[in-house]
């Protein structure tokens, strides 16, 4: 039996283990430092052992995967290099920075066994092993950072296993990932989070401020509610990339800044349509590192029922409805539905179903 260890079994780990777990010739073993989260392992069934004893779940692994957070990769390479692992083994991450744990590895003792950096572009609105899911890396990007001497027979076996994931391998050197990264969600969960702070603050003598922005303000800034701890790790970890990054962007705002001071209509004009045209560029139906957002809104009238009356016809429909918010809703005012979906296809099916039942549907 191929024997896999995954270290931290949330969201990403436990979705690993779903993956793996019941196919031939594979075993699953899930480590925690927590006695609850094993036995939540066991109970929900996404592995097929679990141990709080970092030895037992390493020993004789051929894949390790370390899904825990940025802080604690180094710490968890560490440790694994002082046991015995079986020669050939393969540790991994799922790590959103690279260059740093790559240097970890590279410092470490790890005798036999072969450190190949992982980041599997997918997530959730939700966390832990209950949100996990099989289907998370469906057609998304999985990064591999291997280092320039690592034998391609070990980035192939990691590749081949990570074909259960059914996500798009791509094979990036360290460093081009962390610049590639910071520039599409370290940098824009920087800018989301400052934008939300300035606006808070010009709230505290204004609450008309939150007021209004309870609907694409909300929308535009939804990352700037990301996990702090998580995001303070990953800064740090890139924040060389990021430093580099934010002058950049200091350098673009100042552009503006400019526009506007000499009213020069065209360089806006210019600006917000070369934006544009990259924009239509970019594939809208592939999962990325900024998870997808599947909503969409009707307008209802003011009637008792209304809401369950949608929620019936989409459930008689086979439709998941994941959430529902009544955006207004008042005497003498349409109220608006904002109606959320895990999946794309259940989004156009909700679509076509809703027209189908008369309402008007607008994003």
């Amino acid at each position: 039996m191929t024997k896999i260890a995954i270290f931290g079994v949330g969201l990403i780990g436990g979705s690993l283990a779903l993956c793996f777990k019941g196919k031939p010739g594979l075993t699953v073993v899930g480590h925690s430092v927590r006695e609850s989260s094993v036995a939540k392992y066991l109970e929900r069934g996404v592995v097929d052992h679990a141990t709080t004893s970092l030895r037992e779940a390493a020993e004789g692994a051929d894949f390790i995967f370390l899904c825990v957070p940025v802080g604690s990769l180094a710490q968890y390479v560490d440790e694994l290099s002082q046991l015995e692992l079986k020669p050939g083994c393969i540790i991994t991450d799922v790590g959103s920075t690279k260059a740093s744990v790559a240097a970890s590895a590279r410092n470490a003792k790890l005798g036999d066994a072969v450190f190949i950096g992982g980041h599997p572009m997918a997530g959730s609105e939700r966390s832990g092993v209950e949100a996990a899911s099989l289907y998370l890396f469906e057609n998304a990007f999985y990064v591999l950072t291997p280092e320039p001497l690592t034998a391609q027979c070990d980035v192939d076996r990691l590749t081949e296993l990570l074909t259960y994931t059914k996500a798009h391998i791509v094979h990036v050197h360290p460093e081009e990932h962390d610049e590639i990264v910071g520039a599409i969600s370290h940098l824009p969960h920087i800018i989301a989070v400052a934008l939300v702070n300035l606006v808070r603050g010009y709230n505290e003598g204004n609450s008309l401020y939150s007021q209004l922005a309870a609907g694409g303000f909300r929308d535009i800034t939804r990352i700037g509610s990301s996990d702090p701890v998580v995001w303070r790790d990953i800064l740090v970890n890139n924040r060389t990339v990021l430093l580099k990054l934010l002058q950049e962007w200091q350098a673009g705002t100042m552009a503006f800044i400019e526009m506007l001071q000499s009213e020069d209509g065209e360089g806006i004009e210019t600006a917000f349509r070369k934006s544009g045209q990259f924009r239509s560029t970019l594939p809208e139906r592939r999962k990325g590192m900024i998870h997808s957002v599947f909503e969409c809104y009707i307008d209802v009238p003011d009637h008792p029922g209304i809401i369950g009356k949608v929620a019936t016809e989409l459930g008689n429909s086979e439709i998941n409805l994941s959430n529902v918010q009544i955006i207004e809703s008042r005497e003498d005012v349409p109220g608006v539905l904002r109606l959320s979906f895990r999946t794309q296809e259940d989004l156009d099916r909700a679509v076509q179903k809703l027209g189908e039942i008369g309402y008007s549907v607008h994003f």
